[in-house]
């Protein structure tokens, strides 16, 4: 795959979800913004900023903050930049009783302690960051 190309790949045998929450806290995201379980691979291209996560299993996450659940698919991709996550594939939040698809995650530069969810539907939802913060 040439998405791929020059990627740092990190395995089961890894540990890889620690690395990849250190990469997205290291560009001024959440970390909690992926509680995801038995992820058995994680993939990063620094070049092009290209990030992919391969779970076991589909899960989901109730933020209780935010007042909104989550669904995380088997794969997630993610172009990721300073304080943002663009092209998000395999993530889902629910609005009112429909599944939305995340296409956009940014948080506010310099941070105003405001992270925004943006889908391809032209919905956009503003929540405070530690709404996301690990643990919660």
């Amino acid at each position: 795959m040439a998405e791929r190309e020059g990627a740092l790949i990190l395995t089961a045998q890894d540990d890889p979800l620690p690395k990849a929450i250190e990469l997205i806290e290291g560009l001024g995201l959440p970390g909690g913004l992926l509680p995801l379980e038995d992820v058995v691979e994680c993939g990063y291209v620094e070049q092009t900023g290209f990030v992919w996560i391969t779970q076991k299993h589909k899960n989901g996450h109730y933020f209780k903050k935010a007042s909104r659940q989550v669904a995380y698919a088997e794969k997630i991709t993610c172009t990721l930049q300073k304080n943002r996550l663009k092209n998000v594939t395999g993530v889902k939040a629910k609005e009112l009783l429909i599944w939305v698809p995340v296409n956009e995650i940014a948080v506010d530069e310099p941070p105003s302690s405001k992270i925004h969810f943006k889908s391809l539907a032209g919905i956009t939802r503003t929540f405070p960051v530690d709404a996301f913060a690990r643990g919660e």
